[in-house]
């Protein structure tokens, strides 16, 4: 209280004084006023204007800059901007205030207070407080994130030894490069130079380099980092491209596959690389990852998307015959006959080119059983005149001649399916085995006529005769066989010769394999087949096929011996397949490289050295839950089996017990009973259970089925023009030309009087459409007593295969489909409907 009367009589003096004109005195009682109350901004700012005019600058200044504080402390922006200005007349403010003030300033006044900062900040550096600048320069930063003060901050930062701190400036000016599309590189290089610890950076530069086309930079940035083992997806990404672009072809594949099988959807990388290797003429390294991925994708069930990436390759690159083979592999295993048919002329005329003639006459050979229209044929068949083997040339010409139109004939003389070698093979087999020896003398007549002297390359062939109890005989005048009588044992019939040398870490083989396995119509030709052909492939000592049921005897047992190995017993062969069976139940697939140390069988040793067995394979064959037998290879020297070979075996093990669940199937459809007699044609009583057999077949083996319904035309009005008998003997031309060429594993039935149902299995329904154009080419020359061309109406309909629904649901499902899809195609002449599962209405194309 004291205080506050003694203040209000100093500054009523210093009042009075200053009337009398004595400003001197009255600032000496304002100044004991500010003496007695620090406070008191009033008399301070009345202290302030006396100093100023009584020209006492220093006692100004100072009473001014505590005036600034207090008003900055008081955040009273509009006097304290009028205190700065004053005193920012008289001296340079220092940087301390200007910070204060710039703060002040920054909600009120914001480019005022940016440059009140910039103020501080030059006075920072040019006092060298590079620490005390930086922080400023945040400031400065808040209000103007631009490019010039990252770059001040960048280059503060790296002055003052905070690298990191740097490089995250630097890092930033290039973002913003990039986001306004210039370029970041120097950006991007400053910042790794100043901290090359920093993965972000690092990533980021590399890619720049990559894009500047200095790949070598850039492997040598990621490297480090990739060998450490913990880099992340975008590392690996970077690193597999810059491999790529540096063309180190063999270092970048194993880091592009690896992303790949994490996302299958980097597919094109992988496409990517296989361009590589065929544009650096590394051919075999570019079918060898193509047949990987070609699994792996098989595997996912993308197939078709593989096949059309690996088209688009082939199609911008030079054709080798290497590449052409596995193409033709490739289309011949997903059932696309119009490619395969294609690529094999082409590596027919690559064959031919080089003069590799016997090339070029398997490809020719392949090419015509697809379709033996296809123009050109004679003209190709011509040309190899005298260049290969006359029988050869007289097989290949057999092609073009059997699979003509053909018009009806006597029953005694049907054709019960394609004129090749094979089907009349197989004809001839089931007419023995039914008791009709009288015909099949008639088709092996057939053979001899067509391929004089074949049985003494043919085992198959050999043995046919001699079940057959005949013998051919050729002389300068005869030109059919006489038959004789001979006694025979029955015997298993060893299978043909296969390539010397296979490439069994593919899949490849396994469709060969199999197509043999379906054409069996028995166990006992199954398991003979599979031996023949697995133990001659695998160029093993012994391969060996039984069918058995754990805890009992093997049911049948067949046997393959390589060279260097006798047949052995039977008493040893069941011992050992008892033993290793029961090994492979427990255990599963089962590999010893030294069985004579395997303490399992200890209680076979002996039999096992009788049959000369060191190592071998062991794959249980199994039906479900069930085992149903045992598929085993042996070696009389250790050998160790590779990853490669179990897969594939595996597979192959699979398709052997298909096999053999479908062989009575198979045996009825090309049984006899089951056959229309006039048109070839299967009879409709076997449809649904043939149908419903094969749609099992495609749930098993996850492959599309599709059905076919092919119709002539009205019947009552074909009738009524022609006459009943007309019709029918145009149905059985037709149904021999249709029998004739659909492939082996499909089935044609006699639906109707005017209508086919052919089942095409492992066929989707663009490969159906193939087919529908390919059977109206072939039948395109058929007429209704010799004047009415027949049109042909077709409607498709692929089965839903998918695991959940019953077998019973698709096979309705279908046949009612395709029956509507026949309906919707009959508004026009030879138009084809397709009806696809989700909708209600046929797509129709012509």
């Amino acid at each position: 209280m004291n205080d506050r009367v003694e203040i209000a009589k100093f500054v009523e003096r210093a009042e009075k004084l200053l009337q009398k004109g004595k400003p001197a005195d009255a600032l000496e009682l304002y100044l004991q006023v500010l003496a007695i109350n620090k406070e008191n901004d009033t008399v301070r700012q009345m202290a302030a204007d006396l100093s100023l005019s009584l020209n006492r600058t220093p006692d100004a200044v100072r009473l001014l800059g505590e005036l600034l504080d207090r008003q900055i402390t008081a955040a009273d922006a509009p006097r304290a901007s009028l205190t700065y200005k004053k005193l920012a007349r008289f001296i340079n403010p220092n940087w301390e205030q200007k910070v204060r003030f710039a703060q002040l300033l920054e909600t009120t006044n914001r480019k005022l207070a940016i440059e009140t900062y910039d103020h501080a900040l030059e006075e920072l550096i040019h006092q060298g407080r590079k620490v005390e600048a930086l922080d400023v320069l945040q400031l400065v930063l808040s209000l103007d994130p631009s490019q010039k003060n990252i770059m001040r901050k960048a280059e503060l930062c790296a002055a003052t030894g905070d690298h990191r701190a740097s490089a995250d400036a630097y890092f930033k000016l290039a973002r913003l490069a990039q986001e306004s599309r210039t370029d970041a590189a120097q950006w991007l290089e400053k910042a790794y130079a100043e901290n090359p610890a920093d993965e972000n950076i690092a990533l980021e530069y590399a890619r720049s380099l990559i894009a500047q086309q200095q790949v070598g930079a850039a492997i040598f940035i990621l490297e480090p980092i990739i060998q450490g083992g913990k880099a992340s997806t975008e590392f690996r990404d970077a690193y597999a491209k810059a491999l790529l672009s540096a063309n180190r072809l063999s270092e970048a594949e194993p880091a592009l596959w690896t992303l790949f099988e994490e996302d299958p959807t980097r597919a094109p990388e992988i496409a990517k690389l296989i361009e590589a290797y065929l544009t650096a003429v590394q051919d075999a390294d570019a079918i060898r990852l193509a047949r990987k991925m070609e699994a792996f994708q098989r595997r996912k069930g993308d197939r078709r998307a593989f096949i059309t990436m690996m088209q688009e390759i082939v199609a911008r690159h030079r054709a080798t015959p290497d590449l052409l083979e596995f193409m033709s592999e490739l289309f011949n295993s997903s059932n696309r006959e119009t490619d395969y048919s294609q690529t094999l002329l082409k590596l027919f005329d690559l064959h031919y080119g080089i003069g590799n003639f016997m090339k070029a006459a398997d490809c020719l050979d392949k090419a015509a059983e697809v379709d033996a229209y296809e123009p050109g044929h004679q003209k190709r068949l011509e040309s190899l005149r005298g260049k290969i083997d006359d029988n050869r040339f007289m097989v290949i010409s057999s092609r073009f001649t059997s699979m003509a139109p053909v018009a009806p004939t006597r029953n005694e003389e049907r054709t019960l399916g394609s004129g090749t070698l094979q089907d009349l093979m197989l004809q001839a087999e089931i007419l023995v085995q039914y008791g009709m020896r009288a015909k099949a003398v008639e088709r092996l007549q057939r053979i001899q006529e067509l391929f004089p002297h074949e049985e003494d390359r043919n085992a198959d062939l050999r043995a046919l005769y001699n079940t057959a109890g005949v013998m051919p005989e050729y002389g300068p005048a005869a030109s059919t066989p006489s038959p004789v009588q001979v006694s025979v044992a029955a015997a298993p019939v060893p299978a043909p010769p296969v390539n010397n040398e296979p490439d069994v870490s593919q899949f490849t083989r396994v469709a060969e394999i199999t197509r043999k396995l379906y054409k069996q119509n028995n166990a006992d030709a199954v398991l003979s087949t599979s031996v023949n052909e697995i133990g001659a492939l695998w160029r093993v000592g012994r391969c060996v096929a039984a069918t058995r049921k754990p805890g009992l005897a093997p049911s049948a047992i067949r046997e393959y011996a390589g060279d260097g190995c006798a047949p052995g017993s039977g008493s040893a062969l069941a011992r050992v397949v008892i033993a290793v069976h029961e090994l492979a139940v427990a255990k599963g697939t089962l590999t010893l490289n030294e069985v004579q140390s395997a303490s399992e069988l200890s209680s076979v040793k002996d039999a096992l050295a009788e049959l000369q067995i060191s190592s071998l394979l062991a794959i249980p064959l199994t039906e479900g839950p069930d085992h149903v037998g045992l598929l085993m290879l042996t070696q009389q020297t250790p050998r160790i089996w590779g990853a490669s070979d179990v897969m594939v075996l595996k597979t192959i093990a699979e398709q052997i017990v298909i096999a053999l669940n479908n062989v009575g199937l198979r045996r009825l459809v090309k049984n006899l009973s089951v056959t229309d007699e006039r048109s070839g044609l299967l009879k409709r009583s076997s449809y649904l259970d043939l149908l419903m057999a094969e749609t099992r077949r495609a749930l098993q083996q996850g492959t599309p089925l599709t059905l076919l319904l092919m119709g002539a035309g009205d019947r009552a009005a074909l009738v009524r023009d022609s006459g009943e008998a007309a019709v029918e003997a145009a149905m059985q031309q037709i149904g021999q030309i249709i029998a004739g060429n659909i492939r082996q594993n499909d089935l044609a039935f006699r639906y109707a009087t005017t209508t086919i149902a052919i089942v095409l299995g492992e066929t989707a329904e663009k490969e159906s459409m193939m087919a529908v154009d390919k059977l109206r080419r072939l039948l395109a020359g058929v007429k209704i007593a010799d004047k009415t061309p027949v049109s042909f109406t077709a409607g498709l309909a692929e089965a839903v295969v998918r695991q959940p629904y019953d077998p019973v649901d698709i096979v309705t499902e279908v046949i009612n489909r395709s029956e509507m899809a026949l309906t919707a195609a009959a508004q026009a002449p030879n138009k084809t409907a397709v009806l696809p599962a989700a909708l209600t209405s046929a797509a129709a194309a012509s």
